[in-house]
């Protein structure tokens, strides 16, 4: 099995700053998570069977403190940048792509349940932060309104992570008398976030791809939701003072990248475990690693990852400035966002179709490492904060036009 620590140059987080506590804490969360990735990748192929993390995992990546580091102080959260955080999806996506994949959703969810009513907020953490929060933003349900609030019902899809959540929130587009109540030109949406328990999983989830997600539906049958209970998922006011009072969609792209890089640098890692085991391929000269072209081609994939890795850190970083001096924009900086997450999803994917070309006929079989990777970065590359299709919004304001809501598109 290969080592899947994550190549990549870090910052020294000890070094001394105003946010020095912070830090430490970040290194030492980091370090744990390395510690841990070996005993990951071990367990892949159980993950991949049973399609979902197992609860051990889970529990353990809650007492590490991995599920709090955006919360918070007040709410027992650690306060932790978006920059410190990417590094930790990282290593754990390349122990485990799924693990990986799970734990971006929870983090990530931490930036949108502070956009819930403080009421609820609180009720979330009121035993502590170490809680795993997950959603799903497609607006699969539908919601009548009644007095005081909405009767939502729905089906949601790629649910990921629901069999281990405490709470799952869900999107709606809001209908009266048969049709969807519009606002300033598009489809009122709300959103709820309630107990797992009141929430019914169907096992869905039989994927090529991030088989261990556990990205299931989730049904609410015509539940009462009162309006106080309800919020704006993409763009309302947080509920806690911080960074996260500024918008948060455009963040969305580089925790997806996040992923990215990390199932890049487990095939990488892979591989060269593959090379060093003396292999030779039929007919070859030379072993693997001994060969030129091999060790050129190992050279050429890596400077797509770097690259990749450097994209998604640079814009992770920007945003978090301009998020702390309040001044993120939710359309041009969402734009520039996707534009990333679609390039660093290609070029990982380049990567790790490299990576397995290169393992030769070896790489097919369902024990190797490789062909998980190859299906996982594919996977990944489906969602809708990786497509390309979004390069257009970019573009577009680059050219002078106005910016607009990728999604929305006004």
């Amino acid at each position: 099995m290969a080592t899947t620590n994550v190549q990549f140059a870090r910052k020294d987080t000890d070094a001394p700053t105003k946010q020095q506590p912070v830090a430490r804490g970040a290194a030492r969360l980091l370090a744990d998570i390395d510690d841990l990735a070996p005993q990951l990748a071990a367990r892949s192929a159980e993950i991949e069977q049973a399609r979902r993390i197992p609860a051990d995992i889970i529990d353990r990546l809650k007492r590490i403190g991995l599920f709090r580091t955006l919360l918070p102080r007040s709410h027992g959260g650690l306060e932790l940048s978006v920059p410190e955080v990417l590094p930790m999806i990282e290593t754990l996506a390349a122990a485990d792509s799924s693990v990986g994949w799970v734990a971006m959703i929870g983090t990530g969810s931490q930036m949108f349940y502070m956009r819930a009513p403080r009421a609820t907020f609180d009720e979330i953490f009121a035993d502590g932060a170490d809680v795993l929060v997950v959603g799903v933003g497609t607006p699969a349900g539908r919601a009548e309104p009644v007095h005081g609030g909405y009767r939502v019902s729905g089906r949601w899809p790629f649910a990921s992570g629901c069999q281990n959540a405490q709470w799952i929130a869900g999107h709606f587009v809001v209908h009266k008398d048969g049709e969807p109540v519009m606002s300033n030109g598009r489809p009122l949406m709300r959103a709820v976030a309630l107990p797992a328990e009141r929430w019914r999983i169907e096992e869905t989830w039989l994927a090529s791809g991030l088989t261990g997600t556990g990205s299931h539906h989730v049904v609410l049958d015509d539940i009462m939701v009162s309006e106080a209970e309800s919020f704006d998922l993409l763009h309302g006011p947080s509920c806690v003072p911080g960074p996260f009072g500024s918008p948060i969609t455009p963040f969305l792209g580089s925790f997806h990248a996040a992923v990215a890089t990390g199932i890049a640098a487990g095939a990488m890692a892979d591989l060269a475990a593959l090379a060093g085991s003396g292999r030779r391929q039929l007919f070859a000269a030379a072993d693997l690693r001994d060969s030129p072209v091999f060790q050129h081609e190992f050279g050429r994939l890596g400077a797509g990852l770097r690259a990749a890795h450097a994209l998604m850190q640079v814009e992770a970083e920007d945003h978090w400035r301009h998020a702390t001096a309040g001044t993120l924009d939710d359309k041009a900086d969402f734009a520039q966002s996707l534009q990333g997450s679609a390039w660093i999803h290609a070029t990982c994917s380049d990567v790790v179709s490299g990576c397995y070309t290169l393992g030769g006929s070896a790489v097919v079989f369902n024990a190797s490492p490789l062909q998980r990777r190859l299906r996982d970065i594919h996977a990944a590359r489906q969602h809708v904060f990786a497509q390309e299709r979004f390069y257009a919004r970019a573009g577009a304001h680059a050219l002078g036009f106005p910016p607009v809501d990728p999604i929305s598109g006004q």
